[in-house]
């Protein structure tokens, strides 16, 4: 014997996105094309541990490398270290700009989805406190009905007893007719 219950509305799954997906043609500021998607992924990549990581090995090695005189492709002061450096400043500020400003119409998107989400419920929030208020009037006036009942039976319960309290003393008092 099993104790699932059938599927109702109520406890069907509910689309939470629903509000966002109006919005979704806003998660491509700069399209979908691949240049776009692998710069945003390269400058979300240099905000990482990873990259700090491999960054100052490599530099250390660099260094490491032509002031000990294993190599002398670069010596003191580093200037084509200080080249490479230039570089990749130059690609990452554009490549960070362009992440932040995807993830800010990201972020415009889903706030603006959140702001319908919220308007929605304040709407459902109200319809429900007016069924609320129309279902305590419809209470109110049902028990006032069946105040009004019970006072009715009371009245003709006391004159039921009262026609029977005669009854019975009219016939106690004429037995034989």
């Amino acid at each position: 014997m099993t104790t699932e219950k059938p599927a109702s509305p109520a406890t069907a799954p509910v689309d939470h996105l629903r509000f966002h997906r109006p919005h979704a043609h806003l998660n491509t500021t700069f399209g979908n094309d691949k240049f776009a998607l692998r710069a945003e992924a390269f400058a979300r990549f240099f905000g990482t541990p990873l990259f700090l990581g491999a960054q100052t090995a490599i530099v250390a090695v660099w260094i490491g490398l032509n002031v000990l005189g294993v190599t002398q492709f670069d010596v003191y002061p580093f200037i084509l270290l200080n080249l490479a450096f230039s570089l990749q400043a130059a690609y990452a500020a554009p490549l960070i700009l362009l992440a932040q400003t995807r993830q800010a119409a990201r972020d415009k998107a889903q706030s603006d989805a959140d702001a319908q989400h919220r308007e929605a419920l304040a709407v459902a929030n109200a319809e429900r406190q007016a069924q609320a208020a129309q279902t305590t009037a419809q209470l109110l006036e049902l028990l006032e009905q069946n105040t009004r009942l019970t006072e009715m039976t009371k009245s003709l319960t006391e004159r039921i007893e009262g026609l029977t309290r005669e009854l019975h003393a009219h016939i106690c008092q004429n037995p034989k007719r």
